[in-house]
């Protein structure tokens, strides 16, 4: 069993076997493959139940007793998942990960994922121990393997993590923490072209505890993540290569929880990865990683294998997994820990939000009007010279477009275009023509006009809306509809949710900053609503009232204080104990307000790709995000979109759109990530 460090507490989900005798074991092991057929079920249940110093002792008496290779003989009875998962178990560590890089680099095409995870995840020590066994197993040197399959920037800094010489010295230099936050930043984002060489040295040989604090200052200094940099700055392999590096060293049990729902979400499984990680984190940290993926991803990590799995290889893995923590019905302590920083990280990130289109230089109305008006003149029309224009002006450009249109021609430019373009591009188009506030109002009306009522349109522009976008929006909707947007909400919705969308449009959240003693007082008041406090107090209706107050009106960074002090108080998150304990239209919208106080960008890159997920797209929701957003921070929901969903948004649209409505959306959306 791998040993915790000094003092530290022992979180892998496999222990030693109490009263372990490896011949009594290894006797076990050739009964259940002896004869006709073998019996998978005993082989498991012992392989999974010994740590895998005892396995090495098991393999050892085998081969005393019968005179076999037992990983051999594993291999024989054994097929399929089940027998790659099984043979993993019973190779050390460090031959398991040269087993795994050598396959990667062996035959046609490289695995560079599969080099990018092990390089980029192990200590020195593993390391170390991996290139010995690397020798050991191939009579190769390991170096010289990774140098002869790979090239460029990417083969440099796979050699540099490759001598295991990462400084481990947690004694910080202020000084040296702010020089290679500069070094960093001239790099890449100040330089024409790009210094590799600085991002090199500097994120391979600088110790987990430096670049942390370099990573928190680079985020002060330049108003941005370090990963954001990478990304604009790096491609292929390579920034993939440095992405995982800077995840493992903000947090490599967070690595690997996110590695894990990417090898399961979508269609179809990566097994090879899924036991990879498996077997080589189930004696360091699957309980933190366990913790961490049920924070991040509302589920537990058990449940996940339990869905995407099946037979003895499900079982085995169930039991490396080690417990399934949707069970107990709330955080472990360590989770909730988790859960506090990450509103931490919300409340001390000062990340600048960017727009996807801008003022386009050398603008010239006259010229833009004219060109709109013959690209609608006569048989047919010019849809690519429409796109072109409207794509890649502002909206302030697009209004001057508009009146010169109507100065020279007699004849308004919406109707025009109403009359020569249709379906979804017509609404982006005219959607994008629209002064947003009068958009806003637009999509609102809709969303409660004829029969039923589209609350998910409501909550999404409701609770994601600045003070003042929402009065400019009860202006628009006055002007526009003649009616208060308060009475037409009155009219179309009802009880508890008709509450809360009022008091949203108010636009009457505060914009201070945060008071401590308040947050306490108002995260007791929503442990008191969601039954989770020890001592409630007050009736029901007075509860929802005030905790509904708390999340309309109280400002961001108050109420990221507010769901830090809950998680400290409950033990709990406040998004999951919300979708746990209320349900309906007062659960979302409540929930939107959780998630866009956390991150508004990612509460956008979730919209969107849920719009576009499955079968059939939701072109409404595709649509009204992204002209909403394309002036304010399109560009921050790309990037959160990319880091969620490992793919880009460009590539979701271009997967799931045509046409004329896809050349329009990808100008607004505005380039590949």
């Amino acid at each position: 069993m791998a040993k915790p460090a000094q003092g530290a507490k022992y979180r892998g989900s496999i222990h030693d076997f109490p009263g372990f005798d490896p011949s009594q074991d290894a006797e076990a092991l050739y009964t259940a493959m002896k004869g006709f057929g073998s019996d998978k079920e005993a082989i498991l249940e012992l392989i999974t139940s010994r740590s895998n110093r005892q396995r090495q002792e098991i393999c050892q008496s085998y081969k005393s007793l019968y005179g076999k290779d037992l990983i051999a003989d594993l291999k024989y009875e054994l097929t399929g998942k089940f027998e790659r998962l099984i043979v993993g178990l019973m190779r050390p560590l460090p031959y398991c990960d040269a087993k795994e890089i050598k396959d990667a680099i062996s035959g046609i095409g490289t695995d560079e994922k599969c080099l990018i995870e092990i390089l980029a995840s192990r200590t020195n020590e593993q390391i170390h121990q991996l290139v010995a066994a690397y020798k050991d197993a191939y009579e190769r040197d390991l170096e010289a393997d990774v140098i002869g399959d790979t090239s460029g920037h990417f083969q440099k800094m796979l050699v540099v993590l490759l001598q295991g010489t990462r400084e481990e010295d947690d004694v910080v230099s202020e000084d040296l923490v702010q020089q290679d936050v500069q070094d960093l930043y001239e790099a890449g984002e100040l330089k024409w072209g790009t210094d590799e060489a600085q991002f090199i040295y500097i994120l391979g040989s600088r110790s987990k505890q430096h670049l942390r604090l370099v990573f928190d200052e680079y985020l002060k200094t330049t108003g941005k993540p370090i990963e954001a940099s990478i990304r604009g700055e790096l491609s292929g392999d390579f920034e993939k290569l440095m992405l995982a590096v800077v995840k493992c060293i903000r947090s490599t049990p967070e690595y690997f929880a996110e590695r894990l729902f990417k090898a399961m979400k979508g269609l179809g499984t990566r097994d090879n990865t899924l036991i990879r990680i498996m077997v080589s984190r189930s004696e360091l940290d699957m309980l933190d990683i366990r913790e961490i993926f049920r924070t991040k991803y509302e589920k537990s990590l058990y449940s996940m294998i339990k869905n995407d799995t099946s037979g003895d290889y499900k079982k085995a893995l169930l039991k490396l997994c080690g417990g399934d923590d949707d069970a107990a019905g709330q955080f472990f302590p360590e989770a909730a820990q988790v859960a506090y920083q990450m509103w931490e990280l919300s409340a001390v990130a000062r990340v600048e939000l960017r727009g996807t289109v801008r003022p386009v230089d050398n603008f010239n109305p006259d010229a833009d009007a004219k060109a709109l008006r013959k690209a609608m003149k006569g048989l047919g029309t010019d849809e690519d010279t429409i796109i072109d224009i409207i794509t890649h002006r502002s909206n302030a450009q697009r209004q001057q477009i508009r009146q010169i249109f109507k100065s020279h021609f007699g004849r308004d430019l919406m109707a025009d275009l109403k009359s020569e373009i249709s379906g979804d591009l017509a609404r982006l188009i005219l959607g994008l023509m629209m002064p947003p506030a009068h958009y806003d109002a637009k999509q609102l009306k809709k969303a409660m006009e004829g029969a039923g009522t589209d609350e998910k349109a409501l909550i999404e522009i409701l609770a994601t809306r600045t003070n003042a976008e929402i009065r400019a929006i009860c202006k628009a909707y006055k002007e526009d509809y003649h009616k208060s947007l308060e009475d037409a909400l009155s009219s179309d919705t009802s009880g508890h949710f008709k509450r809360i969308l009022i008091s949203l449009a108010t636009g009457n959240r505060e914009e201070a900053g945060e008071d401590r003693d308040q947050a306490r007082e108002d995260a007791q008041v929503a442990a008191e609503i969601l039954e989770i406090a020890d001592t409630p107090s007050g009736d029901k209706t007075s509860l929802e009232t005030r905790f509904t107050t708390i999340l309309c009106t109280r400002s961001y960074p108050h109420l990221r204080r507010v769901f830090q002090e809950f998680v400290k108080m409950t033990n709990y998150d406040v998004e999951h104990t919300i979708k746990k304990e209320m349900s309906g239209d007062v659960r979302d919208v409540f929930v939107a307000i959780v998630q866009s106080v956390k991150n508004k960008p990612l509460f956008f890159a979730d919209k969107l790709y849920k719009s576009m997920k499955g079968a059939g797209t939701d072109e409404k929701t595709l649509t009204r995000i992204m002209v909403s957003r394309s002036e304010i921070d399109l560009l921050n929901i790309r990037r959160e979109f990319i880091e969620k969903y490992d793919k880009s948004l460009h590539q979701a649209i271009e997967g799931d759109t045509s046409g004329d409505f896809l050349k329009a959306l990808l100008a607004v959306c505005g380039g590949e990530d």
